[in-house]
């Protein structure tokens, strides 16, 4: 995040992008091909959310980084119930910290009730981020809340009642871990853990005056450097609610001791094996290539997925993966520091990856901005992904500078145009009216299962953002909720590819992903006019195949691996209604 920025980039197109000199470099500033604009409606008060994210000094960085927020299913109703990281300060920390998440269990009519004491997550600290998986393959959704100082594990007994395992597990970290993201690295049925961490940070040797440095001539907050960076952390699970920590055996520990951000686990180059790819904020990123032994080859320059185009390392924060150009590859969207753009590596396979964030369009609306969470998502149905990012100053005094800059900064929202580019289309949204905040996390779902996905996002000292997708003019959509027998009980790492028509899309089921968040891990596709599936495959992380047709779309179907569907049910309310529907 930190860091001096200069443009380096001799590229005339590139310069005068960064210029916003009016230039057409690429058609990502035509027209687009769709005119469809979704529709948010803030629904978070009426909800019911009401607990702020506690950040309040901001003396140092690690007071500006948490937190992230999540979507469980906590007693298998088929709802969405909501998860947010509560965070903390330096002095509330050394007195004994807050509770390091809330949960919200959904409600009739889209009220959510804060449960949290009732349902077992007591643990105090200062937590960070979300990952969610049914680690113990026993049908209930389990969650790891990564802290500053110390993490939990929590089991799900079942109905929404947990308990804190983190001992017997022997998943406990110290430092400052950051993200969490669970992968069954070694396809053995058991989801695996792995946390990265940001830097070494003793809060106890934190005082009341922080030193002081300059960031565009104000005095704000240090860090990372100065401070001794921290390595990453991969544990094995071995059944029986044990795991074991494999990082330094895995080849995956990072002996450089870069700034850990975000990971996220998926299978890029489509050989069965899930790869991990982590976000660092200092240094090149990573991406480790599964090498089906149990350890892993680091690839991020070979791959070029390391450095941005011009070779320069990125403050990166968040990362969202997913096939944006319907070719069966998974593309990466990393979130960057101000006037760093946020990158597009595109996916070619076995040529490795290739930044287009110019060419596409991305470029010249992120380059103010500090990203954060971020998520490919298809918000009208019509089969293609758009990118979502949230934004937010690090420093609360940036408005002072009379630079520009501010602490407050928008989303955005940038619509697919299905030939490579991206049009930014937030001041078409109802998103552009929402009121600014400094934000973090964000996770994407079908709260009241429409088939229109919803957003939650974590802003910074306030309530959470609960958005309801109320676009109207949408096509069709399915939701699938995979269940594993041979594969891990989520089916995290499944592969589904859905074909409808001339529309063949392909995701991938994954736990821990944006910034320090958690996806509903159900998977969305949405199918345009299509209102008929022509079939569904699934590749199972166990390697086996299914092959499902002719499923009526407008549905949420449960899908057991070996056995099929097992339940399906419409959607609440009918989909590709124009506004005459209610």
């Amino acid at each position: 995040m930190f860091r001096n920025h200069r443009l380096g980039s001799s590229l005339i197109c590139k310069l005068l992008i960064y210029l916003t000199l009016p230039v057409a470099c690429s058609s990502a500033f035509a027209q687009t091909k769709s005119s469809e604009v979704p529709v948010f409606q803030d629904i978070t008060q009426s909800a019911g959310l009401t607990v702020s994210q506690i950040s309040t000094e901001e003396d140092y960085m690690i007071e500006a980084m948490s937190g992230g927020v999540g979507f469980i299913d906590c007693d298998n109703d088929g709802k969405l119930d909501i998860l947010m990281v509560n965070g903390s300060t330096v002095s509330r920390f050394k007195a004994g910290g807050d509770p390091m998440i809330t949960l919200y269990h959904q409600e009739p009519g889209l009220k959510f009730k804060d449960i949290t004491q009732q349902a077992g997550l007591t643990r105090k600290g200062w937590g960070m981020g979300i990952a969610v998986a049914d680690f113990d393959n026993d049908g209930w959704q389990d969650i790891y809340v990564t802290g500053f100082g110390g993490s939990v594990l929590y089991r799900n007994k079942g109905n929404c009642k947990f308990e804190d395992v983190t001992a017997q597990a022997g998943v406990q970290v110290d430092g400052f871990p950051t993200a969490a993201a669970w992968g069954d690295y070694d396809r053995d049925g058991l989801v695996d853990l792995f946390v990265p961490r940001y830097t070494h940070l003793d809060a106890r040797q934190l005082g009341p005056h922080p030193p002081d440095c300059t960031f565009l001539g104000l005095h704000v907050f240090c860090g990372p450097w100065g401070f001794t960076g921290e390595s990453d952390l991969l544990f094995r699970n071995r059944g029986h609610g044990k795991f074991e920590d494999v990082s330094k055996k895995a080849g995956i520990s990072d002996e450089q001791n870069l700034n850990g951000m975000q990971a996220v686990w998926t299978d890029f180059d489509h050989d069965g094996w899930p790869d991990l790819y982590v976000a660092n904020d200092r240094g090149p990123n990573y991406l480790y290539h599964n090498k089906h032994d149990g350890s892993f080859e680091e690839v991020g320059m070979a791959s070029g997925t390391a450095l941005s185009a011009a070779a320069r390392e990125q403050g990166s924060m968040g990362v969202a993966a997913g096939d944006l150009f319907h070719d069966g590859q998974f593309d990466l969207f990393v979130t960057n520091f101000q006037q760093e753009s946020d990158t597009l590596y595109r996916n070619l396979g076995s040529r490795g990856f290739d930044d287009i964030t110019i060419s596409s369009g991305i470029a010249q609306p992120s380059f103010p901005y500090v990203g954060w969470g971020t998520g490919f998502v298809d918000f009208t149905n019509n089969g293609w992904d758009d990118i979502f990012v949230a934004n937010g100053h690090i420093y609360p005094n940036i408005d002072q500078g009379n630079m520009g800059f501010s602490y407050r900064e928008p989303l955005l929202l940038f619509q697919n145009n299905h030939d490579g580019t991206f049009r930014d289309i937030t001041r078409l949204t109802t998103l552009d009216k929402l009121p600014l905040h400094s934000r973090r996390g964000v996770a994407f779902g079908d709260i009241n299962n429409d088939g229109n996905v919803d957003v939650l996002i974590l802003n910074i000292g306030e309530p959470p953002t609960l958005l309801l997708n109320r676009t109207e003019n949408t096509g069709h959509a399915v939701l699938l909720n995979l269940i594993g027998t041979k594969s891990n009980r989520s089916a995290i790492g499944a592969r589904v590819t859905v074909t409808s028509g001339e529309l063949k899309q392909t995701s991938e089921i994954r736990a821990g992903e944006s910034y320090l968040s958690q996806n509903d891990l159900r998977q969305h596709f949405g199918t345009g006019s299509h209102a008929m599936i022509d079939s569904i495959e699934i590749e199972w992380p166990s390697g086996k195949k299914e092959v499902l047709r002719n499923l009526p779309a407008d549905s949420m179907y449960s899908i057991k691996e070996g056995t099929g569907v097992v339940s399906s049910k419409k959607f609440s309310r009918p989909v590709g209604c124009q506004e005459s529907c209610s």
